[in-house]
């Protein structure tokens, strides 16, 4: 028989509230959410957590759409959504491959390459607001630490 819901509830709490990777993981969420609002206040864009999702996998030359597909683990199609909408905003564009005259490279336009450093200030603001929050050497032993796990889980390669 089943736990009740309220039983189940608070064991999945208990249990939540006692993984650090759970908290990383809000934590993540919650400040993305507060990022992408400000952009969104700055720029009058309709910016959403898909099309954020999307920005991390595309390279500087560009990438093909199927590629991106891939890397964000999604079909061709709704990649393809993605970045028509960011395409209208303004953010990216569809330029011919060097290397195939058949295919497309999506990459950042004149724009979304601006748009990289307008995005990497409101994490900077973030980040000055986490610092009054926990402390600089408190901040500096989470990132320490951050960029460790990175470099180990670089190391192990593409899932």
């Amino acid at each position: 028989m089943p736990a009740p819901p309220s039983e189940l509830r608070a064991k999945l709490e208990t249990k939540k509230a006692e993984s650090t990777l759970q908290l990383l993981f809000k934590a993540a969420r919650l400040l993305n959410e507060r990022a992408i609002g400000r952009v969104r206040e700055r720029t009058g864009k309709p910016l959403r957590v898909s099309h954020t999702a999307l920005l991390p996998h595309l390279d500087l030359e560009g990438t093909r759409l199927t590629v991106l597909a891939e890397r964000l683990g999604v079909s061709k199609q709704a990649a393809g959504q993605l970045v028509d909408e960011l395409e209208e905003m303004g953010f990216v564009e569809r330029a011919r491959d060097p290397g195939d005259a058949r295919a497309k490279l999506v990459r950042f336009s004149k724009r979304g390459q601006k748009s990289l450093f307008e995005g990497l200030a409101v994490l900077g603001e973030l980040e000055v607001e986490l610092r009054a929050i926990a402390g600089a050497a408190q901040l500096r032993v989470v990132r320490e630490v951050l960029a460790a796990v990175v470099a180990a889980e670089e190391s192990r390669g593409a899932p």
